[in-house]
């Protein structure tokens, strides 16, 4: 490229576009695996011309951030149940084919040791995120694939082969697909095969502001609604009880906490046994955060009455169970006080919350009534939603391309022949531990070898 008075960015000297085999969009955790995995494919094959582009001056900035700044690369087993969105059978055919197991060897072969802890996620050893990002970019570099950061794609044009394909690296090419890529400074790359990476539309300032998505609309895919996914939530003004409405004077206290969505009827939507932490504006952790995109979906089918969240304990799932511990408890310690009974149960500042008024009364000196209440309080605390904090904090997207309209076994789009699809551009998301990461891995190895290998084809 050339400064001021030479050609236009993204333009030859005879003024066609620069001409790819392959451009990969987006260089985030999928689209640095679908430019490796292209780019090992092409090496043992034909030579091919690959190019890989960012809006980003500086890529990989979701990949810093994850896991708290080192990275949860994968989990220690990794199931179809793990994931939501798209349709089981399809999510298994994909994970089969570049599994965690897979996913351990290549980062071995990257040079990244891992490490595996207790709550079975994988780190690197260095429990630093740009060990991981270093070791993609460097693998990128030694493949000859062309890194373009800062290069942001501002649409992507399907064009007539017939025409285009006179000016291609390769001569004519008869009906082979063939793609322009419009660049924000008004340049054009051209390109055989693009793989469409640009996530969704979590955390914007990483770039995920959800073009990606508009353009696979306009090129003929259904697009299912997009919400926040693995995303803190945000507790209404207004709450059931008194209790409730002092939850948020808990931040900071973090539990093992059983959490589930509830309809006005009762019917559970979901439900999770996971690390809770108490906020200033609500819920975050695990447990919240794994429920988040349920509530939003709920929310969207229903506006007028959205779930609400029932926190209780682990070992106490229904109010029978929880009265009756408490009627154990009675039996056991006449005169213990409601509120030293609970910290058996909760940290201090929560026990005391959930006892209130009773907090210093005996447990031989509550009334049934009060008893009872106090048992559905322990079993599931109901917490009214205003809903998910945001996109800014939001981890993955929940919604995206209905993932029946990819071939899994390529991520060939079945819509735009030449056009692959990969990560979170995708209707699946996982829960927090390393799942996201894990389908990032294997459908950006799918989507590289599948472009790379078309191109032979």
């Amino acid at each position: 490229r050339r400064g001021r008075g030479g050609p236009i960015p993204g333009r030859t000297r005879l003024g066609f576009p620069l001409r790819y085999d392959i451009a990969i969009i987006g260089a985030g955790a999928a689209g640095l695996a679908a430019a490796i995995f292209a780019g090992a494919a092409a090496a043992a094959g034909s030579a091919a011309r690959i190019v890989l582009l960012d809006g980003a001056k500086k890529p990989g900035a979701k990949i810093l951030v994850s896991g708290g700044g080192r990275c949860n690369v994968t989990h220690r087993e990794v199931r179809p149940e793990d994931f939501n969105g798209g349709p089981q059978p399809l999510i298994r055919g994909v994970l089969r084919a570049f599994d965690h197991r897979d996913t351990l060897r290549w980062m071995a072969g990257l040079g990244v040791a891992l490490k595996l802890e207790s709550t079975g996620k994988y780190f690197p050893v260095s429990d630093k995120a740009r060990t991981v990002l270093e070791a993609l970019l460097r693998r990128v570099g030694e493949l000859g694939v062309e890194l373009r950061a800062g290069e942001k794609v501002v649409e992507i044009d399907r064009r007539d082969s017939h025409f285009e394909f006179r000016h291609s690296l390769e001569g004519e090419t008869g009906g082979d697909s063939w793609f322009d890529l419009q660049l924000a400074g008004g340049g054009v790359l051209g390109a055989r095969r693009v793989i469409v990476a640009t996530g969704g539309m979590a955390l914007p300032k990483s770039g995920s502001d959800g073009a990606g998505l508009e353009w696979m609309r306009r090129l003929g895919h259904g697009i299912i609604p997009a919400v926040p996914a693995l995303c803190p939530l945000v507790l209404a003004d207004e709450q059931p009880s008194a209790a409730a409405a002092r939850v948020r004077e808990l931040a900071g206290v973090t539990v093992d906490a059983r959490l589930a969505l509830v309809e006005e009827n009762g019917r559970r939507l979901g439900e999770t046994t996971d690390s809770l932490l108490f906020t200033h504006f609500g819920l975050s952790g695990p447990a919240a955060m794994n429920l988040s995109r349920h509530w939003a979906r709920a929310r969207d089918a229903a506006p007028a009455t959205p779930p609400v969240l029932a926190l209780g304990h682990p070992s106490l799932p229904t109010e029978e169970r929880a009265d009756a511990w408490l009627r154990e408890q009675a039996a056991a310690h006449p005169r213990l006080a409601v509120g030293a009974c609970l910290r058996r149960l909760w940290p201090e500042r929560l026990a005391l919350l959930l006892a209130g008024e009773a907090a210093d009364t005996a447990l031989n000196g509550l009334t049934r009534m009060r008893r009872r209440a106090l048992a559905g309080a322990l079993a599931g605390l109901r917490l009214r939603v205003a809903g998910p904090r945001g996109w800014a904090f939001a981890e993955t997207t929940a919604g995206g391309v209905d993932l029946r309209e990819v071939d899994i076994r390529t991520m060939q789009s079945r819509k735009a022949p030449g056009l692959y699809l990969c990560g979170e551009i995708l209707d699946v998301d996982g829960r927090i531990g390393g799942f996201n990461f894990q389908w990032a891995w294997s459908t950006g190895y799918l989507a590289g070898r599948g472009a790379a290998a078309s191109l032979r084809g």
